[in-house]
């Protein structure tokens, strides 16, 4: 859908993505946690930390397979509920001192650190982020004054993170009264441009044909999957995640620690709204590391396409840490921006935005 060498249209053809990440990189796209997609296993994760361990030894497994990838340089991306992964796994990888040659994370639009994503949401619906308001005043004063309420149950899952109950009532409380307006409008929450085309397929028709293409017989036989059914998302796996306690998990203050050994680029599509960039950006600039003041104090810079010359986005970024807000880009921007996502990789690879 997104970044790889192709496109499945509603045909179920496929077509040819000239702007595949796969241009600069090899890429192990991983169906993950277990029991989503194609992946399988007997027992199934049922929080961050538990998907992580799995995602480690899958590594594990696959650079002693195949040892030649394991002398290329190695990068973390992923968008969405991957800013609760991406911290952990890369966290995980340098602990173990493994020999895998780990250079940088890339998180998209990610849902990393609730207490200040949630407190984004009200601007963020109310004309604030750069896009006309979604939403009426008097709904919009309403969420504004749930905020201290809906931050405060959060900081009560960040003191005390093992304590399920709380947890869970938090992230119960802050989507009913910061997430719950906004979608009964019917407007997409991962694009405030447009309406939810397709809800049970997370407002993307496209994702209801991947699906179809991927439970073609021929399909699964020709890509040796072990499972006959693939299914998007697994709604099982997210009720056992959420009743673990783990969306409201703070795995931003994972980040410090990864910044000491390896670059991390934090970017946003700005007409997301579940993930939006106001929060994405305050996250990144809330964080506390030696950079932080020196970060905070700099400015968004405009970013030009390298060949275009169009403007693509706005970035600043100090002593390896990088915030990139991407223009007119939902919660999906290689689905949104596919030539400005391609031209930001290639830059990010090549050590731009890293000093």
């Amino acid at each position: 859908m997104e970044l790889g060498p192709a496109r499945v249209g509603q045909d179920l053809k496929l077509t040819r993505n000239p702007h595949s990440w796969n241009n600069r990189a090899s890429i192990i796209f991983l169906d993950q946690p277990v029991n989503v997609g194609f992946s399988y296993g007997k027992s199934g994760a049922f929080n961050t930390p538990s998907a992580s361990k799995d995602v480690f030894a899958f590594l594990t497994l696959f650079f002693k397979q195949f040892p030649q990838y394991a002398l290329q340089d190695f990068h973390i991306a992923g968008e969405s509920y991957a800013g609760h992964y991406i911290p952990v796994i890369a966290e995980d990888i340098l602990k173990q001192k493994s020999n895998i040659k780990f250079k940088s994370v890339l998180i998209g639009n990610g849902m990393t650190d609730p207490y200040t994503q949630f407190a984004s949401y009200p601007p963020m619906a109310c004309g604030k982020g750069g896009y006309s308001a979604v939403l009426d005043q008097p709904t919009c004063k309403a969420m504004e004054a749930a905020v201290p309420q809906c931050q405060k149950e959060i900081k009560r899952c960040y003191d005390k993170p093992t304590d399920v109950a709380t947890c869970v009532k938090g992230a119960k409380f802050c989507k009913d009264a910061l997430v719950r307006p906004y979608s009964r409008t019917g407007q997409s929450i991962y694009d405030i441009r447009g309406r939810c085309e397709d809800p049970k397929d997370l407002c993307y028709p496209i994702l209801g044909w991947i699906t179809k293409y991927l439970n073609q017989h021929h399909v699964q036989k020709a890509i040796g999957a072990e499972v006959s059914h693939f299914k998007g998302c697994n709604n099982h796996i997210s009720s056992q995640f959420f009743a673990h306690g783990d969306y409201n998990q703070p795995f931003h203050r994972k980040i410090p620690g990864i910044l000491k050994d390896v670059n991390v680029l934090v970017y946003a599509g700005d007409a997301d709204y579940i993930c939006n960039w106001l929060g994405v950006k305050e996250w990144t600039e809330a964080l506390q590391w030696p950079g932080r003041h020196i970060f905070r104090r700099k400015n968004l810079s405009v970013v030009y396409h390298s060949v275009n010359k169009w403007p693509l986005g706005r970035v600043k970024y100090h002593n390896g840490l990088a915030f990139l807000q991407v223009f007119k880009a939902g919660h999906r921007v290689p689905y949104d921006q596919p030539e400005n996502a391609l031209d930001f990789f290639n830059r990010w690879l090549a050590g731009e935005w890293t000093p």
